[in-house]
């Protein structure tokens, strides 16, 4: 329990840092794209609605999103700096169900099938999108392992 508060609180601190009150962090709308719908369509979102990432690029949101990957205990499944563990790697580039940001908020938000939870209603949009960015910032290993695998 008190990780969970301390959790809650270290995204409100990040969202302060962005002129977001707690209200207007308890209160942020979801994309719009319904869960019935995002699953229906197999993680595309409905024609005519994209999402776009509002924290691109910026280096201290990928810091603040390495704090909070570690406290919502990401790295429980994807391991330290999202190398992967019991969840895939989120750093090497390969994404099962697509790699673009919008892809990505998806996952987050929305969860996946066979592990992935959904994150949305905990962390919110700017939460999603904070975690989205840091995982933007990871460096692609020097070696996957399986990049040199041939079929003989």
């Amino acid at each position: 329990m008190a990780r969970l508060v301390g959790s809650v609180a270290l995204l409100l601190a990040i969202g302060a840092g962005y002129g977001a009150t707690p209200a207007k962090l308890a209160h942020a709308a979801a994309p719009g794209i319904r869960a019935a719908a995002h699953l229906a369509a197999d993680g595309m979102p409905p024609p005519g609605t994209r999402l776009r990432n509002p924290l691109r690029g910026d280096a201290a949101v990928a810091k603040a999103g390495a704090t909070l990957f570690t406290s919502m205990n990401c790295d429980g499944c994807h391991g330290g700096d999202g190398a992967g563990w019991v969840g895939p790697n989120l750093g090497d580039g390969r994404w099962r169900y697509g790699g673009s940001d919008a892809e990505v908020f998806n996952s987050v938000f929305y969860g996946r099938p066979k592990g992935m939870p959904a994150f949305g209603g905990v962390l919110g949009v700017r939460g999603v999108w904070v975690l989205v960015t840091y995982l933007r910032s990871l460096r692609a290993p020097a070696d996957v392992s399986t990049e040199s695998w041939q079929e003989r």
